[in-house]
């Protein structure tokens, strides 16, 4: 586990979610927030023709697969590692972020990739980083304004650093059931083993628990109430005291959990290479069915 010192006295960290009632006021504030348009999804990854069509006013767009993801040097590595704190400074540098600036991130898809941001951000240290409620969907939907075209924001200054939020890896996660519980955030067909569309095997971490991540979001696109979320998450076995790690294909929608665990009112732990990486191990074993399974040797390759 990423066990890096948090500084001597960090300062509080503010709620994961804003809406969009919060964030118009923001933005006619004294203290507007950076906006940060993430939108990728497997089957579309390159968001730009969206962004240009229509995005938040001054929204900078954010390409997860290159700013919040580098090219790692193995399968094992997963589908989508972790941009070191030096590609990511000057990413975010890139997308016009100053020192002490509070940002607000979102997309078109509940969160799901717009999570990885707000995730990564308060990994390196940004103190005050939110996600849009409900995202873009929710910003139309009350009525409110898109720009078109691309935003060139003037470099930013922000200094990244790292070990703010704790990670697992594979081998941590081949022995958390052990003694907390590891949430599979991929939908139940794909934690089952009845299809696997993108990663070598089908199937599970042994000992992991299905929660898909689209429970966690409401018909409209919006995150449930906490105590809904806190219900959702004990029903599989997740209590206070207990360490929690999520997962889900490629560390990218596991952000999603980890926001809806910390609305919840736990202290989630991620595991970036997820099954991409866990899968790209022959020697990781693979669980199937709607049971987690047992729990694997962290030794046993």
């Amino acid at each position: 586990m990423d066990t890096a010192a948090r500084p001597d006295t960090p300062r509080p960290a503010p709620h994961p979610l804003v809406s969009v009632a919060e964030l118009e006021r923001e933005l006619r504030g004294d203290r507007p927030p950076r906006l940060l348009d993430v939108r990728w999804r497997l089957d579309r990854p390159d968001g730009r023709p969206a962004h240009r069509a229509g995005h938040l006013p001054g929204a900078v767009y954010v390409d997860l697969d290159s700013e919040l993801a580098r090219h790692g040097q193995a399968p094992t590595e997963g589908r989508h590692p972790l941009p070191t704190t030096d590609e990511l400074q000057r990413s975010a540098r890139g997308w016009g972020l100053r020192e002490g600036e509070p940002v607000v991130v979102y997309d078109d898809l509940g969160g799901q990739s717009a999570a990885r941001a707000w995730w990564s951000l308060r990994a390196a240290g940004v103190a005050d980083v939110r996600l849009l409620d409900g995202g873009l969907t929710a910003w139309t939907s009350a009525g409110r304004p898109l720009e078109t075209g691309d935003v060139q924001p003037a470099p930013g200054d922000v200094v990244l650093g790292s070990g703010q939020l704790p990670t697992i890896d594979a081998d941590d996660a081949a022995v958390f059931p052990s003694h907390g519980v590891l949430v599979d955030s991929r939908a139940g067909e794909r934690y089952r083993g009845e299809v696997e569309p993108v990663d070598p095997r089908a199937g599970h971490v042994p000992g992991a628990v299905s929660v898909p991540t689209a429970g966690n979001l409401d018909a409209a696109g919006l995150f449930l109430e906490p105590a809904a979320l806190r219900a959702r998450y004990e029903e599989a076995g997740v209590a206070s005291g207990t360490p929690v790690a999520v997962y889900c294909g490629s560390g990218v929608t596991a952000a999603h959990a980890a926001v809806a665990l910390t609305v919840a009112g736990f202290d989630p732990v991620l595991f970036p290479g997820s099954w991409s990486a866990w899968s790209s191990d022959p020697g990781r074993p693979v669980a199937t069915g709607a049971e987690p399974g047992r729990p694997a040797d962290r030794g046993s390759r």
